[in-house]
């Protein structure tokens, strides 16, 4: 069982969020500035829960990579409380003799079966991905 908890710091809208391996991030909504908006916290676990499947399925499938950034967009309901509707992930990797093939299969893996934070919210927001080969 994963166990986190939130710390509020008083004087304003600040937290701190500690993973159950004790790392840490600031959290803040939009207006005050300080941290990361917990909303953008949801896009970047999806983007880095995916990102660890595929580097690993590649690694296992023995293709190369040199690079990997992923960039992930969300679009939320108008009104409270802002649900996200659609999630799309975009990845740009770069690696000698990687191929469509067996990318795009990395990151169906990922998304179907191995990522959690993706099964977690594909009951409510549609999941869409993309990506592209970077050549060197």
């Amino acid at each position: 069982m994963a166990n986190t908890k939130i710390k509020w710091l008083p004087g304003g809208l600040t937290f701190i969020g500690t993973d159950s391996t004790k790392h840490s991030v600031v959290l803040s909504p939009v207006s005050e500035g300080t941290g990361m908006k917990p909303s953008d916290l949801l896009l970047i676990a999806v983007g880095s829960c995916t990102a660890v499947d595929v580097v690993g399925i590649l690694e296992k499938k023995r293709t190369p990579l040199s690079s990997l950034e992923i960039e992930v967009s969300g679009e939320q309901d108008a009104n409270p409380p802002w649900t996200y509707r659609k999630v799309h992930v975009h990845y740009k990797l770069g690696g000698e003799g990687l191929t469509a093939k067996a990318v795009g299969q990395a990151i169906l893996l990922s998304e179907e079966k191995y990522c959690s934070v993706a099964s977690t919210i594909r009951g409510v927001a549609e999941l869409s991905h993309s990506f592209e080969i970077l050549t060197d």
